[in-house]
């Protein structure tokens, strides 16, 4: 049964190949974008975006090179060439800015670099552009039905690059880089003020903060422990409420411990 499944579709794709062959030989323009955008309509663009490529000296500067151009861009998008085709998307944008299609032709644009957002591990160079262009569309297109989705979108590339800093922040963390680790998440409460994650992100300043003043010289360790100690009451300001906030008072009592050991070494030493 397989073996005949497979050979039926081998015949299906041979015939395929040998109708876009004949197309592709041929002469007869206007038979060839038809022909292309039959392929389009049978979402065979790997066929269609030749044939359109192939057409685009032929048709440049006539009243059905929009139309072609417009196909061919989403041909090189349905085949996950996102580059070329967030490319030809900004072109449409230039060749026709009249056109009725303009502003969907925008949106794709920046729709484009969301599909290139990777895991949250790796570079968000693009997460960080689609943002951009999305909030451009946005301020270029107030009444766009499309502002709904494209708002959502940045709220879920902003949630990307939040994971992506948090992963950071942690691994700094676990490193032992405990100052780098507290300004990293400070960073996270700044860039991210109503993330839901906003009070362990002061937990974590709280605890970075009080490693780096144990791991300090005995000259720096007051200082050091003051400032664990101005941190947790600005968590208690900011988090009354907050789960967390018996964890924050215990490092501000070890913090007033270790400051009245210190002054209490300095004595003796003293007598």
């Amino acid at each position: 049964m397989r073996i005949i499944a497979a050979l039926l579709l081998l015949g299906v794709f041979s015939t395929g190949c040998s109708k876009f062959s004949k197309v592709q030989k041929s002469k007869d323009y206007e038979y060839k974008l038809k022909s292309a955008d039959k392929f389009y309509e049978q979402k065979r663009y790997n066929y269609a975006q030749q044939l359109y490529e192939e057409l685009f000296p032929i048709f440049k500067g006539t009243e059905r090179f929009e139309d072609l151009y417009y196909k061919f861009a989403y041909c090189n998008y349905y085949l996950h060439d996102y580059m070329s085709a967030e490319n030809l998307f900004k072109s449409f944008v230039e060749v026709f800015p009249n056109s009725k299609r303009a502003e969907e032709m925008d949106y794709m644009r920046a729709y484009t670099f969301y599909k290139q957002s990777p895991k949250a591990e790796l570079d968000q160079t693009n997460t960080s552009k689609a943002i951009g262009f999305l909030q451009t569309f946005i301020s270029n297109h107030p009444g766009s039905a499309r502002n709904k989705d494209a708002t959502a979108i940045i709220d879920k590339c902003r949630a990307k690059l939040e994971v992506k800093d948090e992963k950071t922040a942690e691994l700094y963390y676990n490193l032992g880089q405990f100052k780098a680790a507290a300004i990293s998440y400070n960073s996270l409460l700044n860039v991210y003020p109503d993330s839901e994650k906003s009070d362990m992100y002061k937990l974590q300043i709280i605890k970075s903060y009080y490693e780096y003043a144990v791991m300090s010289i005995d000259e720096k360790k007051e200082e050091r422990f003051n400032q664990v100690i101005t941190e947790c009451n600005d968590f208690t300001d900011r988090f009354p409420d907050s789960k967390l906030k018996e964890e924050a008072q215990k490092y501000q009592t070890l913090s007033q411990t270790n400051i009245k050991n210190l002054k209490n070494e300095q004595t003796k030493k003293a007598a």
